[in-house]
């Protein structure tokens, strides 16, 4: 019998070697937990597209930052829902509005012992769904759109938030946010770039999350999921624009796109593990189809194994969970 030369399974055999030789690390800090906030709410409602997640009240998002702090997460990303919409997003720009409301409650609650993001975008606040606002043809005007986002920066900035997320893939989006927040001496207020963001499919359950007004598409604004280097483009935009961080979203059916990022710029990378994503493996975990738990921390290191610094996953509390009983 011929036997090999080679056996890499020696670097296999037991649990101590294979963490010892792992080339991709996966720990706590690495991720972000999405949260939703809903204005008026008086219990947290459960989404039923997405088991395990709720839009929260005041209180309970209070008490659900300490336990992700206590985990030991490294970011939270705030989305609200407010009670009334409007046609340019009034709501997102009110400093009594969910969301600049919410970013107040949570850094007065964990302050810096995590980093509190927050979504810069008008759809949520929108009676059209649309990430912008309208001009007379029902186009989404991307300039004045601009000045929108430039408000809803300081709204959120003079809210105490560490960093903003523009996420409207409006062309000139990030120089619009950072001159904005430079101008109002709010120059340690971080921008993690949505540089990436493609027409998804996988954003289905985030819809019901945020009861989402939008009749139609965003194909005028978010990306052809057919299109890579586009996504170059778009990403070295927003770096030339001030982006300290940038992010791919999706992330699991985009990971060539997340390797590809990452090695075109020197700012950290952020991935985001969409609604469809999460709600496909809790689907299927239901049905005993896979075996949750080991789907769950796969599917996240391999958004680490594809460049990602940062991960954004609803599963970001029960991963590190995971991850500290290992």
């Amino acid at each position: 019998m011929a036997y090999p030369d080679s056996r890499p399974r020696r670097l296999r055999t037991t649990n101590a070697m294979r963490r010892l030789v792992a080339q991709t690390t996966l720990e706590p800090r690495h991720l972000v937990l999405p949260m939703f906030v809903r204005e008026g709410a008086e219990e947290p409602r459960p989404v039923p597209s997405m088991p395990g997640v709720v839009q929260h009240t005041m209180e309970s998002l209070r008490k659900a930052v300490v336990e992700a702090v206590e985990a030991g997460v490294g970011g939270l990303m705030l989305f609200a829902i407010p009670e009334h919409k409007d046609a340019i997003g009034s709501r997102g720009t009110d400093a009594d509005g969910p969301l600049n409301a919410a970013i107040r409650e949570v850094v007065a609650e964990v302050g810096d012992a995590t980093v509190v993001m927050a979504d810069l975008c008008l759809d949520e606040f929108t009676d059209h769904g649309h990430c912008g606002v309208l001009a007379a043809d029902g186009t989404v005007d991307n300039d004045a759109t601009l000045d929108r986002y430039a408000q809803m920066a300081l709204a959120q900035a003079e809210a105490g938030v560490h960093v903003v997320g523009p996420s409207g893939m409006m062309d000139g989006q990030v120089r619009a946010v950072r001159r904005a927040l430079d101008g109002a001496g709010h120059t340690d207020v971080a921008i993690l770039a949505y540089a990436t963001k493609y027409a998804s499919a996988f954003y289905g359950p985030f819809r019901d999350a945020v009861e989402s007004s939008l009749s139609g598409d965003r194909l005028t604004y978010q990306q052809d999921p057919a299109n890579a280097l586009e996504a170059l483009r778009e990403t070295a935009l927003d770096v030339d624009e001030g982006a300290d961080m940038v992010m791919v979203k999706p992330a699991m059916s985009y990971l060539d796109v997340v390797a590809r990022v990452r090695d075109l710029v020197d700012v950290p990378v952020a991935a985001y593990q969409v609604s469809g994503e999460y709600s496909m493996i809790e689907a299927a975990a239901a049905q005993g189809w896979i075996d949750r738990d080991r789907a769950v921390i796969e599917a996240l290191t391999s958004i680490r194994r594809a460049g990602a610094d940062i991960v954004l996953t609803y599963w970001a509390v029960d991963a590190a969970h995971q991850l500290r009983r290992r």
